[in-house]
């Protein structure tokens, strides 16, 4: 990625302002820097950096990846791929795919957790405590069907 100075770029920013204009904050943008997903930007003479539209972009392609669910190392290579447009996009596809594999098992722990919780509720009698079925089932895993085989689906999202 190349750097422009001012004179091509008049239009820098601060750090502050490039947080607003992208959505980063601050500290995360400051974070990106030092993980190498932003490049080390030169300081000025009062000691700032200075974003130009590039950086801008760059940080709405790592908010927007952040906010689908890739990690950094994710990220990481994505990035490596869009400073390379001539390469084949089949990493790019390969990453996606995965993260997608990711969120089908999310979801189907999410479903598996809501038909539990739906049975929980369906089962109260809205009596006493003693038959309270929520009470009961929170109380013997062995009666909740959710822990067994998709907790670990949502742990490990």
């Amino acid at each position: 990625m190349s750097h422009s100075s001012s004179e091509n770029f008049p239009d820098l920013l601060p750090i502050g302002a490039a947080a607003r204009a992208s959505g980063v904050k601050v500290p995360t943008i400051r974070f990106y820097e030092e993980i190498g997903l932003m490049p080390a930007l030169p300081r000025t003479e009062g000691n700032r950096r200075l974003y130009s539209a590039t950086h801008l972009q760059r940080l709405a392609f790592i908010r927007h990846a952040r906010e689908l669910g890739f990690d950094i190392e994710a990220i990481r290579t994505l990035l490596t791929l869009q400073d390379r447009p001539e390469q084949s996009c089949a990493a790019a596809d390969e990453i996606a795919s995965a993260r997608l594999i990711e969120v089908r098992s999310r979801i189907a722990a999410l479903r598996a957790l809501e038909a539990e919780l739906q049975r929980m509720v369906d089962g109260c009698a809205h009596g006493h405590v003693a038959q309270c079925r929520v009470i009961e089932t929170l109380s013997d895993h062995g009666q909740c069907q959710f822990h067994n085989g998709h907790r670990e689906n949502l742990e490990n999202s």
